[in-house]
Parts: structure tokens; C-alpha cells; sequence
């Protein structure tokens, strides 16, 4: 027999219905809210963050413009501004104190630099290699670089990158800079169009390949580049020896500027050098978010990049992860972790 409720008791309980029927229908509301908006933001911090590139007319500078291009389309809402340097050495000094929050540069400047914040700083990849060239007009006696003794050399920017590597393949030709030949600070900015005016008799440049100013010389001009690979084993040996963070590390290897890089060089043939790697820099306190998604853009723009940067067609990932002497940011190891095979 069904129980009869008195009126009044009948409309409290419908109360109590409706009040507990809005507020499970208020946590659903919330709940599909907050999940909706967690999928449509981005997950990374957005804003304007810098990059410190290079000379202008190196491949540093065209490389950061390119990946400039990538990050605005893969990164929404994040805006890499370039700033312009001397080079890797001043890179890391203007990562290392906040200046910049990523840079290029090779690992034996990486290894030499002992500035402010050397601690702080990580790698989010290897890249490309750098290819010592030291050039010369066509008709020069120089034959190797023993031969630069007495000459008018450009030895690159002071505090460069170039002008680091120019030192020490001199010294280990036992020639000194100032003392047995006259150095100039020219870098590639200036150097191709002082030496087409005889204002030098060579000049050293390390780069990717390449290098546009080195393209225009060659059409411009008749010159050729000189033989180095064989001092590959001494370069190494002399960096292990002056720096701590490149020992138990090969900063220098034999390589090859092959003849595609520069065809109107005469002889249009390919040249023995010198190889570094250059490693794409940031700093530990950078937001790991970001460093995760920049390194995802870097890896995922290889192939357009590498249209005008053809070093760059080498990125990879089985490689990128060697970054000695620096250690792999944290979301940069979060990255080559979620798309290790």
C-alpha cells in the first residue's frame, strides 16, 4: 500500500531534487570548461623570446631567419626575434646572461668560453657542421698555411668564432698572429670584398656550406680554397690540451668542402679541411615547454631549411642528441625521448 507524504514534506524533497540535479549539471559545465580550454591554449609560453645569430652575410644569420619562418609557423603565439653578433663566442656570452634565450655555436667555442652563466647553459641539439676554409685568390703561392707567413691575413672579428679557430690552426703551423704575418680582423662580411680589392692576401672563415659571401666572391673573382684536413689530429689534440671541456670530446675531424659548395672556384675540385659541430644553445632557466616545442620546430624544419642551409639536410635525431660538451636541455631529452624509435 504506497505511503501518502504530507504536502509540505513532498515540496522540501522536490526542492532538495532540483538543487542536486543544478549542481551536477554545474560540475559537468565546469569540468567540460576546463577541459575544453586546456586543449585550445597552447602548451608552452608564448611571447616574443631572442636569438643570436651572427654576421650577416654568414650561415648563422640566414639559418636563424629560416627557423625565424618555422618557428612562426609551428609556434603560435611565440615570436623569435634575431639578434645579430660577432659570432659563437659572443653567442654564448649573450645566452649565458640573459641577453638571448637561445644562440649558435661551435663546440670548441663552446668548450673555450669560461664567461658568467657557463654553467647554466644546454644544448637543445647538434646541427650542422662548420667548415674551416681559409681562401686565396687563384694565382696565390700559398699552398698550405705555412705559407701565409708575411702576409696580410683577415683572422675574422676579435673574439670571434673564426678568428678562435684561425689562431689555433696558425699555431699549430708555428706561426703567430702579429708577429709572423699581419692580422687583419676582417670577417666574412668584409673579407671577400677586401681581398678582390688586394687589400689581403687571404682570409679565414668557418661556416656551413655554403657561404653566400663566398659564393659572390667566386663569381665575382678568381679564387680557390686551401687544403687543411690534415691537421685535423693536431687541432684536436691542441683543444684537449687548452680546454677543460673538450677533453674525452672530438672537437675536430677531417672533412671535405665538396665541389658542389663552390663550383666557380677554380680549380672547381674538392678540398680537404677541417670540420666542427655547431650546437643549438639555450639556458637551464629557460621554460622546458618551450625548449621541448623549439627543439620539435628545429627537427621537423630540417628538410626546408636544408633547401638554402644544404648542411642542414644532416640534422637528425639519432645524431642531434650528441651535444658534448654541454648537456641536452630537459625538454629537449623529453623530445628525442618521445620520438625515439
Amino acid at each position: 500500500m504506497p505511503v501518502t507524504l504530507p504536502p509540505r514534506l513532498r515540496r522540501l524533497l522536490g526542492l532538495r531534487r532540483v538543487r542536486l540535479g543544478l549542481a551536477f549539471a554545474l560540475v559537468a559545465v565546469t569540468a567540460l570548461g576546463g577541459w575544453l580550454g586546456t586543449d585550445s591554449g597552447p602548451d608552452y609560453p608564448t611571447g616574443t623570446f631572442r636569438m643570436a645569430t651572427g654576421a650577416p652575410s654568414g650561415v648563422y644569420a640566414l639559418y636563424g631567419t629560416l627557423l625565424q619562418a618555422a618557428v612562426d609557423h609551428g609556434l603560435p603565439g611565440v615570436r623569435l626575434a634575431l639578434d645579430p653578433s660577432v659570432g659563437g663566442p659572443d653567442n654564448l656570452a649573450r645566452v649565458a646572461d640573459g641577453r638571448d634565450d637561445f644562440g649558435i655555436a661551435t663546440a670548441d667555442a663552446v668548450a673555450h668560453f669560461s664567461g658568467p652563466g657557463k654553467d647554466q647553459l644546454r644544448a637543445l641539439g647538434q646541427l650542422y657542421d662548420d667548415y674551416v676554409q681559409l681562401v686565396v685568390p687563384s694565382d696565390s703561392p700559398v699552398k698550405s698555411v705555412k705559407d701565409l707567413q708575411g702576409l696580410r691575413v683577415g683572422t675574422g672579428q676579435p673574439g670571434s668564432g673564426v678568428q678562435l679557430i684561425a689562431h689555433r690552426v696558425l699555431a699549430i703551423s708555428h706561426l703567430q698572429a702579429g708577429r709572423d704575418l699581419q692580422e687583419l680582423p676582417y670577417g666574412i662580411a668584409d673579407a671577400p670584398a677586401a681581398l678582390k680589392a688586394h687589400r689581403i692576401d687571404a682570409f679565414f672563415w668557418s661556416g656551413g656550406l655554403p657561404t653566400e659571401g663566398i659564393i659572390a666572391l667566386t663569381k665575382q673573382d678568381h679564387v680557390r680554397l686551401v687544403p687543411l684536413g690534415t691537421l685535423s689530429t693536431q687541432m684536436d689534440e691542441l683543444a684537449q690540451q687548452v680546454d677543460p671541456g673538450a677533453r674525452n670530446t672530438q672537437i675536430y675531424r677531417a672533412s671535405t668542402v665538396p665541389r658542389w659548395a663552390y663550383p666557380a672556384s677554380e680549380p672547381d675540385e674538392s678540398v680537404s679541411t677541417l670540420a666542427v659541430a655547431n650546437l643549438l644553445v639555450t639556458r637551464a632557466d629557460v621554460p622546458s615547454s618551450l625548449v621541448e616545442r623549439m627543439t620539435e620546430v628545429v627537427m621537423s624544419s630540417r628538410d626546408a631549411i636544408g633547401q638554402r642551409v644544404h648542411a642542414a639536410q644532416l640534422v637528425d635525431v639519432r645524431s642531434a642528441i650528441y651535444t658534448q660538451p654541454l648537456p641536452l636541455a630537459e625538454g629537449a631529452r623529453r623530445y628525442y625521448v618521445s620520438v625515439k624509435p
